[in-house]
Order: structure tokens, then C-alpha cells, then sequence
């Protein structure tokens, strides 16, 4: 079993789905938490929620991670709070998915303004305290459009490829103090942000996917809590696909 006794973990996102399934996995592991999102009354309540089943501190703040100052007060709340950010996890994402002759640059922006920037400003806010620290973990939750592409999904691919390169480069930036950057690409995994995909595309889906199956969100949710641990120090810069085989690099 992974400690996390007396660590503090943000979670963008962290209010449901596969960020709601995060940040309980590093409850269950002793964290203390933060959750941001944009709705301030679901963040409220997943935090009670998440608290009281699992005994530690949940911060709900609100936060729209794509302007720079809103994501600035949200890390500063954290370490406010808490005195220290250890782990910040990237799970905050939209979709907008159109192909690309119907998206607008409207359905772009959006979706590269919350993934892409919404990724770098939380980055850049929590690189500060970590550097101060010396010493922390970032993992950017990405997907296998980011690492394959997917029709009809030009914002979200370029948006989930772009925060690939982020983790690479700020790996070897951070590298010297103690700051290791991964990100997770899941597969398809049933939340908010899948429910609406057509039948025929889901089975599509499920052919593609060696395990035959898709994706649990506490599946993903193990993945990110093992390279934010100790026993994944040596680890910077990779992806690690949590996608039943379906992108096999």
C-alpha cells in the first residue's frame, strides 16, 4: 500500500469522474487534499463527501485553471491552507468534438484554453513552492487521442498531444530539484466526457481495445497515485497508457 500520510495533493477536476476517483485513491492513502473545479457547490460536496468517508482535510476551491490568476489563487489557497503543494495532478479537460470542417474557432479555443493552458498555468503556478521545496510530483492526465489521434476530436487531440510535450520538457527542467512530471493517457473510460459518444462509435471502441473492455476510472486513478509516490522517484517524462492495449507505442 502507497503512504501519503502528511502529503498534500491538488486535484484539478477533482470533483468527478476520473478526477473524483483520484483524488479518493489518495484519500484512502492518508492525503490531505485540494480540489478544484468551476461549479464551487459540487466541489463543496464532493469534498464532504470525500472527507468523511475517508478521514482527511478535502479543500474545495474554486478555479477556471484556463486564466492565469484564477490558477494562481487556487495554488496559493493550497499552500496557504496546508504550507505545501507535494503532488499536482492535471485532470481538468472539455471536449468539443466536432470534425473539423463544423468546428468553429470557438470549439477550438476552448478545448486548447482548459487541457492545454489550463495545464501550464497550474504548472507554472505550483513550479514556485515545489522548486522552494525542492521537491514534488506532476501528472498531467493526457489520453490516447493525444498519443493516436481521433476523428472528429482535431481541439482534444492537439490539446491532449500538447500536454505530452509539456510533461517532456518541464521533466527535464525540473529535473534538478527534485520534481519529477509524468502524465497518464487513458483510454476510453465511461464519465462525463464519453457518455455521449454514439453506439457505433463505442463499439468501434471496444474492437480496437485488446482487453475488450473499456476503462474504470479508479484504474486510471492507480496509475496517477503510483508516479506520484516514492517508489516512482527515478521515473520523469514518460506516459504511461492505461487503455486496455488500444495504443501500443
Amino acid at each position: 500500500m502507497l503512504d501519503f500520510t502528511g502529503k498534500v495533493v491538488v486535484v484539478t477536476g477533482g470533483n468527478r469522474g476520473i478526477g473524483r476517483a483520484i483524488a479518493e485513491t489518495f484519500a484512502r492513502q492518508g492525503a490531505d487534499l485540494v480540489i478544484g473545479g468551476r461549479t464551487l457547490e459540487d466541489l463543496q460536496q464532493a469534498a464532504r463527501e470525500i472527507s468523511s468517508a475517508f478521514g482527511h482535510r478535502v479543500l474545495a476551491v474554486q478555479v477556471d485553471v484556463a486564466d492565469i490568476q484564477s490558477a494562481n489563487a487556487f495554488i496559493e489557497k493550497a499552500v496557504a491552507e496546508y504550507g505545501r503543494v507535494d503532488v499536482l495532478i492535471n485532470n481538468a479537460g472539455v471536449t468539443r468534438d466536432k470534425l473539423l470542417m463544423r468546428m468553429d474557432e470557438m470549439d477550438w479555443d476552448i478545448v486548447l484554453d482548459t487541457n492545454l493552458k489550463g495545464a501550464f498555468n497550474c504548472c507554472k503556478a505550483v513550479a514556485r513552492p515545489m522548486l522552494k521545496q525542492r521537491g514534488g510530483r506532476i501528472i498531467n492526465v493526457s489520453s490516447v487521442s493525444g498519443l493516436a489521434g481521433q476523428v472528429g476530436q482535431a481541439n482534444y487531440s492537439a490539446s491532449k498531444a500538447g500536454m505530452i510535450g509539456l510533461t517532456k520538457a518541464l521533466a527535464r527542467e525540473f529535473a534538478s530539484r527534485n520534481i519529477t512530471v509524468n502524465a497518464v493517457a487513458p483510454g476510453y473510460v465511461p464519465t462525463g466526457l464519453t457518455n455521449d459518444l454514439p453506439a457505433e462509435l463505442k463499439e468501434s471502441i471496444l474492437k480496437a481495445t485488446p482487453l475488450g473492455r473499456m476503462g474504470k476510472p479508479e484504474e486510471i486513478a492507480n496509475a496517477v497515485v503510483f508516479l506520484a509516490s516514492d517508489e516512482a522517484a527515478y521515473i520523469t517524462g514518460q506516459v504511461l497508457a492505461v487503455d486496455g492495449g488500444m495504443v501500443m507505442m
